[in-house]
Order: C-alpha cells, then structure tokens, then sequence
C-alpha cells in the first residue's frame, strides 16, 4: 500500500482522493457482488435451478392488506386503517373537535 502524507495535501487534493476512495470501494463491492452472484448461480444451476426462480421463491411473502378502521364522513370510498399516518381528512375532524370514533367503521 502506498502511504500518502495526508498533512502535505491540498483541501482540493485531499477531496480528489476522497472521491477516488469512495470509487475504489464501489467497484470493489461491484465486482464482490458479481463473484458471489455467479457462485449462487452456479450452485442453483448444479441442483437444476436459475437463481431468479430460487430467488422469487423466496421473496413471494407480501403484506396482506388492513382491514378499514375510519371511513370519510362525506365520501364513504375513502377510508384508513389506522396504521401509518393520519390523512388530512382525519386530522381535519380532530381539530375540529370530533374523535376517532366518529369516523368509525
């Protein structure tokens, strides 16, 4: 490894080498991907898989969806469940005084 005198560079200098660093790492962790991305297809080829059906397999697992808990009191397509954040229609009923459970399913 070739030692560099950090004390004798230049703010500029020392950005160029900042910037050479990060892309040193990025392709060192590109090709690392590529090796071990070719080792596992190897080994799925040998069991007579390719490694996207083996990968999609895997991966299948979605969220079902929530069940509505508040519906809109004017437009009853619009609801929520609860999770996550507040939409504005709710929010707006908050502050105008009334409760979650007068948007109650």
């Amino acid at each position: 490894m070739t030692n560099i005198d950090l004390n004798t560079l230049s703010l500029a200098e020392l950005k160029q080498l900042e910037k050479n660093v990060a892309k040193a790492i990025a392709s060192f962790e590109d090709r690392r991907k590529a090796e071990a991305r070719a080792a596992a297809e190897a080994v799925a080829k040998e069991h007579g898989f390719a490694l996207g059906d083996l990968v999609d397999a895997t991966s299948s697992r979605k969220r079902a969806a929530s069940a509505a808990k508040y519906r809109h009191p004017e437009n009853p397509d619009i609801t929520w469940s609860g999770r996550g954040r507040k939409p504005a229609w709710i929010v707006e009923g908050l502050d105008a005084g009334k409760s979650l459970e007068d948007f109650a399913i």
